[in-house]
Formats: structure tokens, sequence, C-alpha cells
């Protein structure tokens, strides 16, 4: 591929020591580069650079005569009175002036009778039309609207006026606009920041299938890790270039990090050693070799060994909690709006003690209000939120609001009521990588990155045996986010967080409680990755995508009409009186993954679960006289819906681990999963007819 920008030497202060020092690297046609380092080490400077935005002190960028620069800036400039639709064509306005002109230029070859006049059109118009045929400008509109939609615009809002939107979707406009606009090489600082998951994968496939170059700065390692097939380290100043994604570059890291140790440990050696052979023979019978030694040392010490490039993860930690009991919180019919549509409704569920649980879904589904109904801080509009025995929570803020702004951070993070010494304090604070003079500063004074850590150094302080936690990896760096993951993976106690950092989400999680957009819920076992597999199997529907779970309902009842019809047909017809009338499928979305996942688990193509049909015609008394007596006690069959649901995810996961070569390979452990296996599925047994008695009796 062609070298389309060559940076060389680049030199940047903001203060005594460099930002930049000396910034290398070339870029070519259709690299995805991901530019990594911890906070403050100058990413966004050299993004501001690149864009022409600021200026470097040394060095050169040059690129070729052709090539486009595109920036997504944070804070987009807008025209008040336009529209979304307005503001995003002008991202395509020279395409949109093009096209004007080939019509423009269509209508005087209609009118023209000067032959050469009509030849000059001509050859205008061919240029034109192939210029318009190779930027896919003859379905302009087409683009714009699937772009919109993708960052998460709705059609009710491309005419609304822009001055009513927020930061947020002023930020997904202009990450739009340069979408739209596809340089040759874009510059993205952050371009995840206020997309939901859906946008975000959306995103993610169209950066990955762009032609366009992309120089991509982000905290997200998930995102990283999809799109970047580069990825350069900016450190001490420079930058280190490494194939591959952000996960490859972990791995190329560590070993390139070994080498330089190595390197720089024989070099401090070699220079102690010739120190130390002049300081005892400067004026013995080995002065001259003495002599030589000096002349290597000068040599050394001019041309000394680079310092390993060892970026620190902070050593965050939280203490050793008190036990709880088994149940920490135990949630049933849990329903809360406000105004319109409930956020959410019948939400039921147990977490035990020792359980990590992720909240995920799209945004503005209710996540943060399920997490105030549970601590009590909003009243639900139905249903009750209980707390286990022993229970101490400690809740972290996604807005911060824990700390005081106008206090010392070492002041800050005292706990009410807790005897803590100021030393004890320093080392937390240090232990979350806050330094000496960071300590000192007030809360109000830090950067987000820095409030971010006092904040969770102030949740270690409370001696919690609960943690719930809103957002704790914003503001926080790659090195930052990893030691967060192993501090809450090393934590004895119960977690309870929402995130969008899938990444994040994969490693700390067990159990997923995802709110979908129809303000229903669904309780998976499992990380990120568990849930991604099921949807891409066809288990459950992606509540990410608009219309998923709507559509889903609909082509299953779509389906079951056509059986039923087909069936009706094939019996030559009747009326409901003489014939049983079957029941129809199921169109709950949990329903559809039992199923799936029964057929994938048996192949024995068991019946599916029927649901009760809404306009089945009421009971006679003699009906009700003869009415069976209940097998089982009595339960609500929603509950055994969703207890069948939990137990077939169980057994498929059962079943996916025993095929496992590191099972197979252990017959311990292949005999206690085969065992575990049968008692699912007993369970499940009795558990399908229970479901079916109660359909009948309830």
């Amino acid at each position: 591929m062609a070298v389309i920008l060559s940076v060389s030497g680049l030199r940047k202060h903001f203060g005594p020591e460099p930002v930049l020092a000396d910034v290398t690297f070339q870029v070519r046609e259709g690299d995805k580069i991901g530019l990594v380092g911890p906070n403050g080490c100058g990413k966004t400077t050299l993004l501001n650079i690149l864009a022409g935005k600021d200026e470097t002190e040394r060095g050169s960028i040059e690129k070729s005569a052709d090539c486009l620069i595109g920036y997504l800036e944070q804070r987009p400039e807008i025209t008040p009175g336009r529209t979304l639709i307005d503001e995003a064509r002008d991202a395509l306005s020279h395409l949109i002036a093009i096209q004007e002109e080939a019509e423009k230029i269509a209508f005087q070859l209609g009118e023209v009778t000067d032959e050469a006049e009509r030849d000059r059109l001509a050859r205008r118009y061919d240029r034109i039309h192939e210029e318009l045929i190779r930027k896919d400008a003859y379905n302009l509109d087409y683009r714009i609207e699937q772009i919109l939609h993708g960052v998460g615009f709705k059609d009710s809002e491309f005419h609304q006026k822009i001055e009513t939107f927020s930061g947020g979707e002023l930020n997904r406009l202009g990450l739009a606009k340069l979408l739209l606009a596809e340089p040759d090489i874009m510059l993205l600082d952050e371009p995840s920041n206020h997309l939901d998951l859906g946008a975000t994968e959306w995103l993610e496939d169209f950066l990955r299938t762009t032609s366009a170059a992309v120089i991509l700065v982000s905290h997200d390692r998930y995102f990283l890790d999809r799109v970047t097939n580069r990825t350069f380290e900016l450190y001490f100043g420079t930058v280190d270039d490494y194939p591959g994604n952000f996960t490859k570059y972990l791995g190329l890291k560590e070993e390139r990090l070994l080498v330089q140790t190595r390197t720089y440990e024989k070099y401090v050696e070699e220079v102690e050693k010739a120190k130390d052979f002049i300081r005892r023979h400067h004026y013995g019978m080995k002065a001259a070799q003495a002599e030589d030694r000096r002349k290597k040392l000068e040599h050394l010490e001019a041309h000394p060994a680079e310092l390993p490039r060892n970026i620190q993860t902070p050593a965050f930690s939280f203490p050793k909690p008190s036990r709880t009991g088994d149940i920490v919180f135990r949630v049933e019919e849990l329903t809360k709006g406000f105004g319109g549509a409930p956020l959410f409704k019948n939400v039921t569920f147990s977490i035990q003690q020792g359980e990590r649980w992720a909240i995920i879904g799209p945004n503005g589904c209710g996540k943060t209000t399920l997490l105030k109904c549970l601590l009590g801080e909003l009243k639900p509009d139905h249903g009750t939120a209980r707390l286990g025995q022993g229970v101490k929570i400690g809740y972290f803020d996604q807005h911060l609001h824990v700390l005081d702004d106008s206090v010392p951070v070492v002041e800050a993070i005292r706990p009410e009521g807790k005897v803590f010494e100021e030393l004890p304090r320093r080392k937390l604070l240090g232990a979350f990588g806050l330094t000496q003079d960071q300590q000192l500063q007030e809360v109000g004074s830090l950067s987000g990155g820095q409030r971010c850590r006092a904040a969770l150094a102030k949740l270690a302080a409370q001696d919690a045996n609960v943690l719930v936690l809103d957002e704790p990896t914003n503001h926080l760096d790659l090195w930052a986010r990893s030691a967060l993951e192993i501090a809450l993976k090393n934590f004895g106690g119960t977690a309870l967080f929402i995130s969008h950092d899938r990444y994040f989400v994969d490693r700390t999680a067990d159990h997923l409680l995802i709110i979908q957009p129809n303000a229903r819920f669904l309780v998976l076992e499992g990380n990120y990755t568990t849930f991604r597999d099921m949807v891409a199997k066809g288990y459950i529907a992606d509540p990410f995508l608009d219309g998923a779970l709507a559509a889903k309902s609909t082509d299953q009842t779509k389906t079951s009409s056509s059986k039923a019809a087909g069936s009706q047909k094939a019996d030559g017809g009747g009326s409901a009186k003489e014939k049983k009338e079957e029941p129809p499928k199921p169109t709950r979305d949990r329903h559809s993954a039992r199923q799936a996942q029964k057929e994938l688990r048996e192949g024995t193509g068991k019946k599916s679960i029927p649901e009760v049909s809404s306009d089945r015609p009421p009971k006679t008394k003699k009906e009700k006289k003869e009415k069976k007596q209940r097998k089982f006690p009595y339960r609500k069959v929603s509950d055994l819906e969703e207890e069948i649901f939990i137990r077939e995810t169980r057994v498929m996961t059962l079943s996916e681990d025993l095929v496992k070569p590191e099972t197979l390979r252990d017959g311990e452990l292949t005999r206690r999963l085969t065992a575990e296996l049968a008692e699912e599925q007993e369970i499940l047994k009795k558990l399908y007819e229970h479901w079916e008695e109660a359909t009948e009796l309830n």
C-alpha cells in the first residue's frame, strides 16, 4: 500500500518537559491505527497537529497532494435554525454541487444547437458522471439516512432544529458528518463516546470496511480489537509502532519490554563496571587500561540505552469484605417509569453472594434508574427490592458526586464515621495512581481520570461487601481499566455494575441483566461474549437493534399463523366447535431461545411449550367443577417460563463444556459435568410438567 502521510520528528512543549519529543511514523492507504497511551501522554495533541488545528515546534508532516484529512471534533460547531438533515447534507456539499452541475449540463445539452458547444458539454458531463459513479453520489439520500441511523438518530429527529439537541447528540452528528465526508484519513478521538452498544458495533463495521485510513484514540479495547490492524504506542514523547490490534499489541509489548529491560540492565552494569575499574586503577599499574575504560565510559554515556517503555498498571485493590447472607439482592416484579410507558416492568431476579452482575441495555432504557431503585434512592411504581443480611453497600456514582470539590483529595476520600489516619489514606491514594502532589490538590482541580481514581479510592476506604458501580471505567485509561478488572475479580464480595465497556464486562461479569427497549428484561448466566454468541445463533433478539424484538415477535406470529392455516386446510376446514384449536406458537424471545437450545441439546424435537391463547372462551360452571386436582404447588406461568429459560441456558452451557478438549482430558471434571447435566435435565422435565399444569389450571 502506498504511503499517504509521513510524520517526522514532531516536537511540542506545554511546560518544561516535551509532550511530544520525537514523533515519527508513516500511514499507508487503508491503515486502521489505534493510538494508545496513558492519560496525559499527548494523544489529543498529536491529533490536533495532524489536523492542522495546532502547530508543531519542530518536525515535518508530508502528505500526498490529493490526501484529505478529516478530524472528529469533540465540540462541533453548529448553525442555529438548521435541521439535522441539513447539517448532515453539508458534509456532502461538494458532491451535491457536482450533482447540480450535472443536472444543469444535461438541461443545456437538450437546448444547445452549436455542435462544438455540444461536444464540450458532453465531455464535461461524462467526466462529472464518472466522478459521481466513483463516489456513489447517485445514492446520497440513502447514504445520509444509513449513517444517521447508524449513529443512533431516528427518522423523527431528521427535521428537528439542531439547537434542540444535547451535547452528546451533537457529538454523534459530528461523527455522522465525518463518516459521510469519508476523507482519505479519519482522525477519531473517542468516537464511541455517547453511542450505545448497537451504534458502537455499527461504527466498528463501518470503519473496518471503509477504504479510508483511520487513526483512532479510544479507551474501548473491544472497539480497538475489532477495528485496528496497527497500534501506535505514544509514551515518553515518542511513538512505537506495533503490527496488529490491541490484544496483539499487549503480547508484543510484553516481549519487547523484556528485551528493553535486559538491554538497559546490561548497559547499567557496563557503566558501573567501567566506573569501578577507573576508580580503583586510575593511579596504579593499570592506569593505561583505566584510561581506555574512561574513553569507553564516555562513549557509553554519550549513547545511553533507552529506558524500558514500561507503562505502570496501578495496584487497585479492595479490602477483604465481611460476609453477607447467601442472597444479597432479591428483586420481585420491579416496575418503574416516569409519566409514560415504564422503563422496565416486572423485573425479577436474585443476586447471590460473590457473584458479579453487569446491567446492559440501550441508552435510555433505565439502567441507572434500576440501580437507584435497588439502592432505595427511587421508589418503584410496583414490586420490591430487598437487601440480604449483613449487606454493606459501596456506591460509585458515574457523576462522582461522592467527592467534595472544595477539599484536598486526601481529605475527600475519608469515609464518614471511620477513623482513618492520613498516612494510610496517602498509601491508598498511591495505590490508585495518585501521586503526592495530586493528593494535596483540591478535588475540583483534578482531571476526569484523576477524579475517577479518587472516587474509587474512597470506595475502597468504605470497607463495603457489595460494590454497586455506575460506569466505573469512564475517564480511566486502558491500564487503569485493567487494574480495576483485576481488583474486582480479586474482590471477595459481590459486585453489580453498569458499563458500556464490553471488554470490561467480558473480563469481570459472570451474570448479565439485559434491559430491553420494550420494558422487558432478560437474565443471562455468562459474560458479554456469551450474550453475543446467543444473539448470533438466534437464541435471543439483539436489544441494541431498533425494532429487532418487535420484528422477531412478528415473524414468529406470522409463522405460527401460517402453520395453523396450513393445518386447517389439510384437514378440510371446519368450524371452531368441530375442531380443537391448536394453541399459537409462543412469541416471547426467551421461549425462542429455549426451543433452539433444546433442539441443539437433544435433537429430539420435543414439543415446544405453547402459550395460552388470550381469546380462549371462559370456562362453564361444569368445566370449573370438573377441574383437575393439582399435582404441583401454584406458581405463575411467567415465573415457570423464567426458570425454564435459566435452566435451559445452564444445560446448553454444560453441554458445550462437556465437548471441550480440556474437559475430555479431565476424567473427574467430565464426571462432575455429566452429573450436573443429568440433574438439570431432570429438573427441566419436572418444570415442563409443572408448566403444562399451570397453563391449564391457572
